[in-house]
């Protein structure tokens, strides 16, 4: 079991659906066919790949074969990744602080996204919408009886 069989045996989205279906519980072969959509050969070539990358383990119980997920290697996965996590979560962390900083110290509710800006207080002019003003048409003379 190598590093690389483990991310061939993951890189194909089959064989990650039938790793999801296995992490709820272990399956016999017919209950992946059923669930992955997939042929009975073309499911049992992919668990063939998944058990010789060691992601799977298989145990006969009369008739039927019962894959189950060996925990080893997805711990392997778990460690390697690791470092990369740490990387992630510190950079994650940085732009949190950063946007918290930018934020103003303002604390009253703003207006949600969309809503009209609150009119400017009397004698200051209101800044341009940026849409020119629609004229209104002059009142239409009634008729007289």
């Amino acid at each position: 079991m190598s590093d690389a069989s483990l991310w061939a045996a993951l890189a194909d989205p089959h064989r990650r659906a039938i790793v999801a279906l296995l992490l709820e519980r272990p399956r016999a072969v017919g209950e992946l066919v059923e669930a992955c959509g997939l042929s009975q050969p073309s499911t049992s070539k992919h668990l063939r790949v998944l058990r010789d990358a060691g992601l799977v383990r298989v145990r006969q119980d009369a008739q039927r074969r019962v894959y189950a997920l060996d925990p080893a290697p997805i711990a392997a996965l778990d460690a390697w990744l690791a470092p990369y996590r740490a990387l992630w979560n510190e950079s994650l962390d940085t732009l949190g602080r950063r946007l918290d900083e930018a934020q103003p110290e303002d604390t009253s509710p703003s207006a949600p996204p969309g809503a009209p800006a609150d009119p400017a207080p009397p004698g200051e002019a209101t800044p341009p919408t940026g849409t020119p003003p629609v004229p209104t048409p002059p009142p239409t003379p009634s008729p007289k009886d």
